[in-house]
């Protein structure tokens, strides 16, 4: 096949359409069972609680039931099986140690009811000490006086820290109604704003893709609540002015917020507080190597300076004079409850694992090598896939695929290429300030040679769009489904199931 480069045969699923369980189903199939054993009297169930038939599952020996979940597993990527670029959401690998420890029974058995100091609290005391020394270290990381782990997601994080800034200025008798939010920001960062009761001013980029300064001066006034910024950007690029910036805002009593998604690439390097931010959430997928994708569950904490510590949501875990750990409530201006419990503890438990494993040391290393594959790549595909701003990147890079338009061929139809390939797409058509945008992030865990074969696919790639391009409009033909049309399944979608 012209341009195509061969991977191993594994990345591939064949094109065959699978069978329901309940099609392989056959009558008196089953995998092996252990002797009925009859249970002593008076411990059976209540007969209102048991079926009037046997439950209508399929019969299956258990080779068959495992052959078939196996088979649905491939049909999807992971960052176990396969280089997975996804600029933004950052797929990071998930260190195995870290699944361990959340899985040690005294974390995994423990119940969020239980008591905390009382009849038998001492159960809870490791889980609430986890949650107390997780909050001092991504304090120490970002310079914050103090954190709340609740917030369920990056954008639960951001939703969290902007009803803070609203309660700061309420408290403040402020009448400010607009947040500030560069154009190249995450889409959460607005949505976010909106919902806490905010205006949003858009402020554009200037030529080298930062916040243009004399448009943000512009825009700030006695309405001012606040500014949302990302650093570095969504492009790759950290904000030089940075602190100028913060100056800006601080001096009509506005709040600098710091969208965290990117802190992985500057962790260990500089701290958001010391850049002049007052609020900042942290995605821990992004940068402490937590689980992502799939819907959840994720965490976002979210971390204030001294004046704003008053406002963090309850409850707050708190070491007492004799060493122990509790839950605290007493926090009359507090913004309340923002989750159920103390956030997704699980989830919590592997970043606790993940920094006590690295250590400073490691955690800057991690950013140092994010930096450097981003560059890497950068620098290798730079030719044939024109970066939007041509300098140094810091964590991913972000092409344009514009140049092939005149072929017909856009990022949607490189990546789908890429599937058939084996590798899953980077995030395409963002930024969207960037003409057919493909956003590239191959984190800090990613060897030169998974680099060198991703960088060989994506200039045969270029090779096929200038001779072939016709053949990347079917692509994928590897996959068990084929190119959707997505605006039609978006528009016409049947949600009916016809069992």
């Amino acid at each position: 096949m012209k341009n195509f480069v061969p991977l191993c045969l594994c990345h591939f699923v064949p094109r065959f359409k699978m069978k329901l369980i309940f099609e392989k189903s056959a009558k008196g199939r089953r995998a092996a069972r252990f002797p009925r054993q009859a249970l002593p009297e008076g411990r059976l169930i209540d007969a209102k609680f048991l079926r009037a038939r046997p439950a209508d599952l399929p019969e299956l020996p258990e080779v068959e039931v495992v052959r078939h979940f196996t088979n649905l597993s491939r049909l999807n990527f992971s960052v176990d099986t396969n280089f997975y670029p996804l600029g933004s959401c950052t797929m990071k690998y998930n260190p195995k140690a870290c699944e361990v420890v959340a899985a040690l029974p005294g974390f995994a058995q423990i119940h969020p009811l239980w008591p905390q100091l009382r009849h038998g609290g001492q159960l809870t005391q490791g889980a609430l000490r986890l949650l107390y020394e997780t909050e001092r270290l991504l304090a120490e990381m970002t310079g914050m006086a103090e954190f709340t782990l609740q917030p369920l997601a990056g954008a639960h994080g951001e939703l969290t820290g902007t009803m803070m800034i609203a309660a700061y200025h309420r408290d403040r008798g402020n009448k400010k109604t607009k947040i500030i939010i560069p154009d190249s920001a995450h889409g959460t960062n607005p949505a976010s704003a909106a919902l806490a009761g905010f205006d949003v001013v858009t402020i554009p980029s200037n030529s080298r893709g930062t916040v243009d300064i004399e448009k943000l001066k512009e825009n700030v006034n006695g309405d001012t609540a606040g500014m949302m910024l990302t650093n570095p950007n969504t492009l790759g690029l950290f904000e030089p002015d940075v602190k100028t910036i913060a100056e800006i805002i601080h001096a009509v009593d506005g709040l600098m917020y710091y969208d965290g998604a990117n802190f992985n690439a500057v962790v260990g390097r500089c701290k958001p507080a010391e850049m002049g931010f007052d609020v900042c959430h942290l995605n821990l997928h992004k940068t402490f190597a937590t689980p992502h994708g799939g819907g959840g569950p994720g965490a976002g904490p979210v971390g204030v300076v001294e004046k704003l510590r008053k406002y963090l949501p309850i409850s707050r875990v708190v070491k007492n004079k004799d060493g122990m750990f509790s839950l605290d409530y007493d926090y009359p201006k507090s913004i309340g409850y923002v989750a159920p419990f103390y956030g997704n503890f699980a989830v919590l438990i592997r970043a606790y694992a993940y920094c006590l494993m690295l250590g400073r040391e490691g955690l800057r290393a991690a950013s140092d090598r994010a930096v450097l594959n981003a560059n890497y790549v950068l620098a290798k595909l730079r030719d044939v896939f024109p970066p939007a701003h041509d300098r140094r990147c810091m964590h991913e890079c972000v092409l344009s695929a514009g140049r092939f338009g005149a072929k017909g061929v856009h990022a949607l139809d490189l990546a789908k290429g890429l599937i058939d390939r084996g590798i899953h797409p980077p995030t395409i058509y963002f930024p969207l300030i960037v003409h057919e945008a493909m956003m590239i992030e191959p984190t800090e865990t990613e060897t030169r040679e998974s680099l060198d074969e991703f960088i060989a696919v994506m200039r045969a790639l270029a090779r096929t769009a200038d001779e072939n391009p016709e053949s990347l409009k079917a692509a994928p033909v590897t996959t068990g489904v084929g190119r959707l049309d997505e605006v039609a399944a978006a528009r016409n979608m049947d949600l009916v199931f016809e069992g």
